[in-house]
Parts: C-alpha cells; structure tokens; sequence
C-alpha cells in the first residue's frame, strides 16, 4: 500500500525485502532514543520489517526510482483519538542526510495527516542532542512548546542509566494550511 508520493520518494508500508536497508540503518542507531530499534542481525532486521509490515503507524521511505527503503517515519493517535492529534517521528540512514529527503518525506506525511486524516495537531518528542531532528521541526514550522527535563532514560553502554531532556514539537492544521496556502 503507497501512503504517498513525492518527485524523488514512496512512503509505503515495510514489507519483508526491506530487511536489509533496515537492518543498516537500525545495527547501530545514533542516538539513545533509537537503541530500542537496535538490530543486531538479518533474521532479526527480516521479523522486523514483516511486524512493522502489519502495523498502520509505521511507514517505509523509499526511493522512487528504486523502492530502496533509506528511513522510516511513524504517525499514530491511538492515545489520543477524540482530539485528532497525532504523535510523528522519523529515523533515517545516516548516508542519506543533507538532500533533503527527510524535510520532503516528513512534509509529504503532515500533509497525509492534515488532509486525508483530518489531524488538528501533529507534535514530535526531540532529545536536546538531537539537532538534525530540532532543525527539522523548524524547517516544517512546528513550534518548540516546551522541555521536559529529564524526560526518557537510557542505559548506556557502560551501563549506566542517563536520563534525557526532550523538546517537544508541535503543529496545528491551521498553521499548515495558512503555509500551505490552503
């Protein structure tokens, strides 16, 4: 199923020949927010992407020219359905930076979201550390709302617990269309 198209992406459900991209992206995560991700082999990266195949929050960015999967976005309102708000993220293979994509990618859900889905309001959780997502948000026009200190914790390697300050992103449908032009 193609959720979407862009001039160079296809936002699509996972399907099974998406292990591999994955298991790339996902065998070493760059932030702590992702080391639940984590994959350590093929047989796990493969029962991965058929789970993510059947879950409606997730979605495949790829390629258009290929259907090479080179990131993943989420959108889900499950906790909170009445008020049509909707929690968004995203986690890209790290070789595929500074074209562009995520920005086309993501503002190609937002609009998925905004129009087909009806949101009224898409909010994102960034870590402090996490600058290439915080530029992202304001590449989109969401607004910084507020920080949570201390927010998400993490084992590190070492293992040690740390504990993660987060930002928290937001968009309303009527600040996208008065951008869109809608």
């Amino acid at each position: 199923m193609i959720v979407t198209t862009t001039s160079r992406l296809i936002l699509r459900a996972f399907n099974e020949k998406d292990a591999l991209p994955l298991l790339d992206y996902l065998s070493s995560p760059r932030t702590p927010c992702f080391q639940d991700e984590k994959l350590n082999s093929f047989a796990e990266a493969r029962a991965e992407a058929i789970k993510r195949s059947g879950d409606s929050s997730q979605f495949a960015v790829c390629l258009k020219d290929n259907d090479h999967l080179i990131g993943h976005l989420f959108a889900d309102n499950r906790d909170e359905p009445d008020t049509n708000t909707w929690s968004v993220g995203w986690h890209f293979n790290s070789r595929y930076e500074g074209q562009g994509l995520a920005t086309e990618s993501v503002s190609a859900l937002f609009h998925v979201l905004f129009t087909q889905q009806k949101a009224r309001r898409l909010y994102a959780y960034v870590e402090d550390y996490n600058l290439a997502s915080q530029k992202l948000c304001e590449r989109l026009h969401m607004r910084r709302e507020g920080c949570f200190k201390e927010f998400v914790s993490f084992v590190n390697e070492e293992g040690i617990e740390r504990f993660d300050d987060t930002f928290i992103y937001a968009l309303l449908r009527k600040e996208w269309n008065a951008r869109s032009g809608v």
